[in-house]
């Protein structure tokens, strides 16, 4: 499953960061499932359109910026997590996250639950 998901990760944070429609959609066709969910603190959407359109939305709003994996992908069972950054033109980090998601039994992402920054600071267990 390791280099069917790093294809599959890969291949929908390229989806993110591409600018032709046509590549995009058939990125998102090889990365997720037909009724893939993506939610994070500003979204909640479902379906290969929605998930495209999260391209559209973030090309708009972080011109000429991509999105890159920066960790490993760590796989049990059908879940999956990673962390990625998005970098700008001269490679400065204009947000970064980690990425928690679900596979379905083709193989392509069922779905995937992203969270923006470091984990915040918490106490120490005593």
């Amino acid at each position: 499953m390791s280099d069917v998901t790093t294809t599959i990760v890969d291949d929908y944070l390229a989806a993110l960061s591409e600018g032709d429609a046509g590549s995009r959609a058939r990125l998102v066709s090889r990365a997720w499932d037909e009724d893939g969910r993506f939610v994070d603190p500003l979204l909640d959407v479902r379906g290969h359109e929605a998930i495209g359109d999260i391209a559209v939305a973030v090309r708009d709003q972080f011109p000429g910026h991509t999105f890159r994996r920066t960790s490993g992908i760590d796989v049990h069972h059908d879940r999956v997590r990673f962390t990625w950054a998005l970098l700008g033109p001269d490679g400065a980090v204009a947000l970064s996250g980690i990425d928690v998601g679900e596979v379905a039994e083709d193989g392509r992402l069922r779905q995937i639950v992203g969270f923006f920054g470091d984990l915040p600071e918490g106490a120490a267990a005593a």
